[in-house]
């Protein structure tokens, strides 16, 4: 098979992932073999390619947000069928036994592997994942229009859930991109009000597009204090400009998977009950979730499909910022 191998950590510029042949991975019991269709371009793999985050294998295959259809299946496996839609996000195994993973928080097992970090992902034409990790997927979405759902979507959900935000509150959004755009989507079936501040006008837009209650610059007044807020860049200087919107007892949640130094100030702007909490990783229970609002909502973003052999370029298109929406390498027709 085709697989875009990334052999050291760099630049992405440098374009450090190589297309090689590799063999075809077999199919261990209990688990299926994903011919994958596409897969979505996430700012995590360029955290990893570029050293943001250490290597937990090398080589190694990146890619989390993928979507095919099973063309295997291994001994013992019962929740699958070839020629299944099926798909496959961040988390790729969890011990099951710890004291999180028995108290559904198995996004915190220390013994947890995730898919394109610490086993191979889906830039390549296969994958395998055991059965009890990957997702069944509706025939209502594309795969390109589908592979976004398996990061940006899923950690969105999250990110949204750990607010604790309920009908009527009022959620602020720093910076917006993909996962920030399902994130409206899912509050506005809640009954959720969301406000983003993003510098792009760009994006201002597409927030826009989506019916967000209010858009405007980090240096904008906001026309009211925030009930719970998500800060999704990894910038920690976002931090105390968040907490200093936030009403008295509001929840901050950090949603990036890496942050440059955090230092807040005023002691006032944690003060009265504010609090802040960083998410780590998702659960399945989350993918469940979020899989079955967006089926009801009819959940779509924009993307951007570029092939298969394009991947080099696109990293650093998506670096750039200079993608529209999600981008998604298609793999396969």
């Amino acid at each position: 098979m085709k697989a875009w191998v990334l052999q050291k950590q760099a630049a992405i510029e440098t374009k450090p992932l190589l297309l090689q042949e590799l063999p075809i991975p077999k199919v261990e019991d209990n688990k299926i073999r994903v011919k994958v269709h596409a897969c979505g371009v996430c700012r995590t793999d360029l955290h990893v390619a570029e050293g943001d985050l250490p290597l937990r294998k090398s080589p190694l295959i990146l890619g989390h947000q993928i979507v095919g259809v099973v063309g295997e299946v291994g001994r013992g496996v019962t929740k699958f069928k070839v020629g299944d839609r099926a798909s496959i996000a961040w988390l790729n195994s969890a011990c099951g036994n710890c004291k999180f993973c028995r108290s559904g928080r198995e996004n915190l097992c220390s013994e947890a592997k995730f898919t394109g970090w610490s086993v191979d992902g889906g830039y390549a034409e296969y994958v395998t994942v055991s059965q009890d990790f990957a997702f069944h997927l509706g025939e209502n979405l594309s795969f390109v229009e589908a592979a976004p759902l398996m990061c940006p979507g899923i950690t969105g959900y999250r990110a949204l859930k750990l607010t604790e935000a309920k009908r009527g509150d009022r959620l602020g959004l720093y910076g917006f991109g993909p996962a920030a755009s399902y994130v409206i989507q899912v509050a506005k079936y809640l009954g959720i009000e969301t406000y983003a501040i993003t510098r792009s006008q760009k994006n201002k837009d597409w927030a826009r597009r989506l019916g967000v209650d209010w858009v405007g610059g980090y240096e904008d007044e906001i026309p009211t204090k925030f009930d719970t807020a998500i800060v999704f860049p990894p910038a920690g200087n976002l931090v105390e400009l968040a907490l200093s919107q936030l009403d008295s007892g509001g929840k901050l949640v950090l949603a990036a998977v890496y942050m440059t130094p955090i230092e807040v100030k005023n002691y006032n702007h944690l003060w009265m009950e504010r609090s802040v909490k960083s998410m780590a990783n998702i659960t399945r229970e989350d993918g469940k979730e979020f899989l079955e609002i967006a089926a009801k909502v009819g959940i779509k973003t924009e993307v951007e499909v570029f092939p298969f052999d394009k991947l080099p370029d696109v990293l650093i298109l998506a670096k750039g910022g200079k993608v529209k929406g999600n981008p998604v390498i298609k793999v396969a027709d």
